[in-house]
């Protein structure tokens, strides 16, 4: 019966999360850009634990960073300005709502502005916008003389007919699920303890499912946890949990949200939530704030995207508290979530449970036993002092030690010779990625992230060199593994899946500055917790503003930068890297990899300089010292390796040069498949490479190759006769003691002599 019910919930989900039932927010603006429409920026939710989570986002989601980034000593300036009071909090700046009538203002700070962003949020009207937006609206009341100004100001622009049509079936879909949904308390004993095996809450009691409003949509035997939220704790949307069984008697729960992810902007239990709490308990899951309410009375929210996301529009929301417990769950991946989120709620205030054996998740400890109030009076303060001793880290070690496939780090599905060797994708790692030019470098990038990405890791996409609708078909292709110019009508089937993934583009194109490369990235940490960013490449960071100043510096510089980031952000960067150019056949080194930059060479013979290419790092390879204080600042670097006098399989190959985390480095080859852009591990077995014909290979590699072939030859020659002369002389030693004898014993020689 149990897998009748699992096989027929999963069906019936996909019905209820019917993509065309999601819909997408919009703000607009006042002022001259009222004219124009700003999407509201998405958020993504990525695999955490054993969850499975849809991906749903923009099509057109690009990263764009303004000009001149907002920072809080601009916002408070302007406050002053016009004369506003407001009150520093954690990660916000309280205001008095000007969307609210003074007469009837229910908490005088009750509008909060992002110190990181400046996006504002009146908590009384639901009123949300960009700084530029409050601006706007600030101007209004100014020039008119006005003491507030009335919601709609930014609510009330009228939207198109499809997307009015959109929101309408979003809500009755809402409506239908939670009118066909039943409390625990209506259903017989029987079915009630039957579901609560499946999902694994047999300790949560139906007072406890009651009070936060859980309940059981029938037609999927799936648990509804509901989304209250607005002044009027209305109901806005439901997210769905349903089991699925696999072939190897596993079972794995599966999440749909109503409206779709981008928009589900919800705290779960926020509504039972006194004003006066000053405490509160952020757990990465429902099941888990059920846990801890019932163990400990205390308020409990659940992140709505689990670990992976904490989207800054839910900041408001939990300025009140001046202690914010973090028991996200019992794993590693959980833990560094904690300290991440931790920053942007503000290290002073915040608490972490450590995971280990003894500390599960809420939900698992309650269902062992455990003593969750305990638990939670072991937390640890976010905010760490520059000396630890070892006795503060003698748990994380422990927690690695336990925990050694979830610190390698997400392991790839399509590349499985680089599990061999890195292990996995890390965070806080540096990755520097090199190849000649025209071996594939973007192409087999695109691919090595695409897997990366579609295992739930937020993904930015900083391509310098190619344009953004060029590099997204390639991964297009790459992703429905077939040429869609030839199969057209699979394009939207194919276009709504890719769309479904965590990943963002920069919109740069060429030459940028370093810093403001850096900002936008610091901008979609935040925003979009995105976990790895690639730079496609490194030499349009050096930009053309300072000629006079010595490019080698420079380039070290953006390295030590990149390298800064990655460890300050705990996210990984993959920062892709032209060689110095080699002699054709030869294959590339840690000494050509970081960089290259064309120098003025004095050319004795001719008499008049030219332009060579020759390694940043290196100075021409006259500083042995230079390559090895650069290749520090990588943990990873990863060559793809190309022999242009060769063709058929094994022509590219993927070799790992340094791998910081355990050592180990090697080289595996590849095979690159034309129709679907991709890049695969031949089968296991000696490879039989051709030579090139002569006719496909320019004179002058012949030359060189000819060259090089003859002066091998000489060199065996060379070898073999030195062998020779060392062979002769040990049997000439060897033979004299045996035949000589002194005369005074009347020997051989005596006698021939005579």
């Amino acid at each position: 019966m149990w897998r009748s019910w699992l096989l027929k919930g999963t069906t019936c989900l996909l019905q209820v999360a019917a993509p065309r039932l999601l819909h997408q927010r919009h703000f607009a603006s006042l002022s001259v850009r009222l004219l124009h429409r700003t999407p509201c920026a998405p958020h993504l939710r990525v695999n955490a634990q054993s969850w499975s989570r849809a991906f749903k986002k923009d099509a057109k989601s690009t990263v764009e960073f303004p000009l001149s980034p907002i920072t809080v000593t601009d916002i408070k300036q302007y406050l002053r300005s016009k004369e506003i009071p407001f009150h520093d909090g954690y990660s916000c700046l309280h205001i008095p709502s000007i969307f609210v009538d003074p007469s009837t203002r229910r908490d005088s700070f009750s509008l909060f502005v992002d110190k990181t962003t400046g996006r504002f949020l009146c908590k009384d009207t639901q009123v949300e916008g960009s700084w530029e937006d409050l601006q706007d609206c600030l101007e209004v009341m100014q020039h008119g003389e006005q003491d507030s100004l009335s919601p709609h100001v930014l609510l009330g622009y009228p939207e198109s007919l499809e997307e009015q049509e959109e929101r309408e079936r979003e809500l009755r879909e809402v409506q239908r699920i939670w009118s066909s949904s039943a409390p625990f308390a209506d259903l017989p004993e029987d079915e009630v303890q039957l579901i609560k095996a499946m999902f694994k809450i047999t300790k949560i009691s139906n007072v406890t499912l009651k009070k936060f409003g859980v309940r059981l949509f029938k037609p999927t035997r799936s648990l509804v946890f509901p989304w209250f939220g607005g002044p009027d704790s209305s109901l806005k949307g439901v997210k769905l949990l349903s089991a699925q069984s696999t072939d190897t008697e596993r079972v794995i729960y599966n999440e749909a949200t109503v409206p779709k992810s981008n928009s589900y902007h919800s705290l779960f239990g926020l509504h039972l939530v006194g004003r006066m709490d000053s405490e509160v308990v952020l757990t990465g899951h429902e099941l888990d704030a059920l846990a801890v309410s019932q163990a400990t009375g205390l308020p409990s929210v659940a992140l709505p995207r689990g670990v992976s996301c904490l989207p800054p529009i839910l900041l408001p929301y939990l300025e009140q508290f001046k202690r914010v417990t973090l028991w996200l769950g019992g794993d590693v991946l959980s833990w560094e979530a904690s300290k991440i989120f931790s920053r942007k709620l503000g290290l002073k205030r915040c608490m972490l449970v450590r995971p280990g054996e003894y500390r599960p998740c809420p939900a698992e400890a309650l269902a062992q036993g455990k003593n969750l109030s305990h638990v939670l009076k072991t937390s640890i303060p976010a905010a760490h002092k520059s000396i630890v001793s070892f006795k503060q880290l003698r748990e994380d070690v422990y927690g690695e030690l336990i925990n050694t496939e979830q610190v390698a780090g997400v392991k790839w599905t399509r590349f499985l010779e680089l599990n061999r060797i890195l292990k996995g994708h890390r965070k806080g790692e540096l990755t520097v990625f090199t190849g000649p030019t025209g071996s594939g470098k973007t192409t087999f990038i695109s691919e090595y992230t695409l897997d990366l990405c579609m295992q739930g890791v937020n993904t930015l996409w900083g391509s310098f060199e190619i344009n953004n609708v060029r590099l997204a078909k390639i991964m297009l292709t790459q992703f429905s593994m077939q040429r869609l110019e030839e199969n057209l009508e699979q394009y939207d089937f194919w276009a709504d899946k890719f769309e479904e993934l965590p990943l963002y583009f920069m919109t740069f194109h060429g030459q940028q500055n370093i810093k403001t490369v850096l900002d936008t990235m610091q901008h979609a940490v935040y925003m979009y917790d995105i976990n790895h960013i690639v730079i496609d490449n490194l030499q349009f960071m050096m930009g053309q503003e300072n000629l006079s100043v010595d490019k080698f510096a420079v380039q070290d510089h953006i390295i030590g930068a990149f390298r800064k980031f990655a460890t300050n952000s705990s996210c990984h960067v993959t920062l892709i890297i032209h060689p110095r150019k080699e002699e054709d056949g030869r294959e590339l080194q840690m000494a050509s990899i970081f960089g290259s930059a064309k120098v003025r060479q004095r050319n004795e013979s001719a008499n008049r300089y030219v332009s060579v290419s020759v390694s940043v790092i290196t100075h021409n390879m006259s500083n042995e010292n230079d390559v090895l204080q650069a290749s520090q600042e990588a943990d990873n670097v990863v060559i793809l390796q190309e022999k242009k006098l060769v063709t058929a399989p094994g022509r590219r190959s993927l070799q790992v040069t340094k791998n910081r985390f355990d050592g180990d480095v090697g080289i595996f080859p590849l095979d690159f498949i034309k129709s679907s852009l991709t890049f695969s591990s031949p089968v296991k077995g000696k490879v039989k490479l051709k030579k090139v014909p002569a006719n496909d290979v320019p004179p002058s590699l012949l030359a060189k190759s000819a060259n090089e072939e003859v002066e091998a030859a000489a060199m065996a020659g060379k070898k073999a006769e030195v062998k020779k002369e060392r062979a002769t002389k040990a049997t000439k030693s060897t033979k004299t003691p045996q035949n000589t004898k002194t005369p005074a014993t009347g020997g051989e020689s005596t006698k021939k002599s005579q």
